[in-house]
């Protein structure tokens, strides 16, 4: 967005704003601030979004049957963008990080570092290879790894940490990996929410030993379903592929140590539906344009909201650049703010916004980590991570806008404005 459509977006906004905010809350009776239809608001926050090209390749596989040669070229595609040497696509991410696990060929009762702020995949599937979790907080402000805490539950079992980008956000990498090279860890990163983003101008998901990238419907780049997994050595990549692939093995090289199981592979089989493959590729060459147009109006739209006291976003280091999944994250402070979160998002909505708080699993919460039959040894559960909990007690969410929408925004802001001018009232 230029600078002369941001001060025209910004004066007209506030112009308009400023008679809204005369007006009675909408939970009061007063009109809706947000008028857009909603046929138009539902386009303008549609995810994901697949064209003629999709339509296209789908219909000429289909018609043609030479479906698997979809895969070797989405990978290379994946190894030229992300600027890497090796990459397997499975057939979710899920199975990239399961994949991932297992060829760290760590001893069973070896203890990884995990946020306890992501989703179970992210730490489940190590137990079937005998690893154990340790659950890390993360920081208030990022919503990421916090490795000072890591610092306090690294045991002598410890090998590895995991970290996730939460919601396209990328954590402190640098941080991250002078711990891990002063403990002698190997670094795995769980990019499933990132793709796109950038640390020093380095793709999140390249920056340690591996990485993974998932393909579901909500991912920043949609297949439906899929996964990608990168590795630094060759040696990962073929035990990574042997795991889920039986039928790649005898392609490898005579040298390998794992071309001996080119009859059975290791059990799962993991390898990308064709489609899935196809679709991948032809939103890997979108990947950045709508990140782009996602970041803008996201930023265009926060640089009103975080002006009214007590609402912030993600806190962002100036040599990074993120990417938003599946909603835009807004952290709301009662104290400052003077009313509380609940009549913050009823209002809110009632004026037409699309707002929900946004509480996100705590995996050290769950049943499975308590049972110690599930683990090679049972996994060191804390009672709580304040963290985890500061998160999830302020965050809210509002929809990413995938397409412009300057007249959505300003409704959206303006309402928040209205709000904020009436909460006094809300206070009660």
């Amino acid at each position: 967005m230029s600078e002369t459509t941001r001060r025209m977006f910004v004066g007209a906004a506030a112009t308009a704003a400023a008679a809204v905010r005369l007006e009675a809350l909408a939970i009061d009776g007063g009109p809706k601030t947000v008028t857009v239809p909603a046929e138009q608001h539902n386009a303008i926050a549609k995810w994901p979004k697949y064209g003629a090209e999709e339509r296209t390749v789908v219909a000429e596989l289909l018609e043609n049957n030479r479906f698997y040669q979809e895969i070797p070229l989405l990978e290379d595609e994946t190894k030229r963008y992300l600027k890497v040497d090796h990459a397997k696509a499975h057939c979710n991410g899920t199975s990239a990080l399961m994949s991932m696990f297992f060829a760290l060929d760590l001893e069973p009762g070896s203890e990884i570092l995990v946020p306890s702020y992501t989703a179970s995949a992210t730490i489940v599937p190590m137990r079937f290879f005998g690893l154990v979790p340790v659950f890390v907080d993360i920081r208030p402000d990022t919503a990421t790894f916090d490795v000072d805490h890591a610092r306090r539950v690294l045991t002598k079992r410890t090998k590895a940490l995991v970290v996730m980008h939460s919601w396209g956000l990328p954590c402190d990498m640098d941080a991250v990996q002078d711990f891990a090279r002063e403990k002698g860890l190997l670094v795995l990163e769980d990019a499933a929410q990132s793709y796109g983003a950038r640390f020093q101008g380095k793709q999140l998901g390249t920056l340690g030993t591996m990485g993974m990238y998932s393909y579901q419907l909500s991912k920043v780049l949609p297949a439906v379903e899929g996964g990608m997994g990168v590795y630094t050595t060759r040696e990962q990549w073929e035990r990574a592929t042997a795991f889920g692939n039986y039928d790649l093995p005898a392609s490898f090289g005579a040298a390998s140590a794992y071309r001996k199981y080119h009859d059975t592979g290791f059990g799962p089989k993991f390898r990308i539906h064709p489609i899935a493959a196809a679709i991948a590729r032809q939103q890997l060459k979108k990947l950045d344009a709508n990140n782009k147009i996602v970041v803008s109006q996201t930023r265009q739209l926060n640089e009103r909201l975080t002006a009214l006291p007590g609402l912030s976003e993600q806190k962002r280091r100036k040599d990074t650049d993120r990417v938003h999944w599946s909603g835009n994250i807004l952290f709301f402070d009662e104290a400052r703010a003077g009313f509380p979160k609940e009549a913050l998002v009823k209002a809110l909505q009632a004026e037409g916004v699309r707002a929900a708080a946004a509480p996100y699993p705590e995996q050290h919460k769950f049943t499975l980590y308590r049972e110690a039959k599930w683990w090679h040894h049972a996994p060191d559960v804390p009672d709580r991570l304040p963290g985890c909990e500061q998160v999830n007690k302020t965050a809210i969410r509002l929809p990413l806008f995938s397409a412009p929408a300057d007249e959505l925004m300003a409704q959206y802001a303006a309402a928040f404005e209205k709000v904020w001018a009436h909460r006094e009232k809300l206070r009660a």
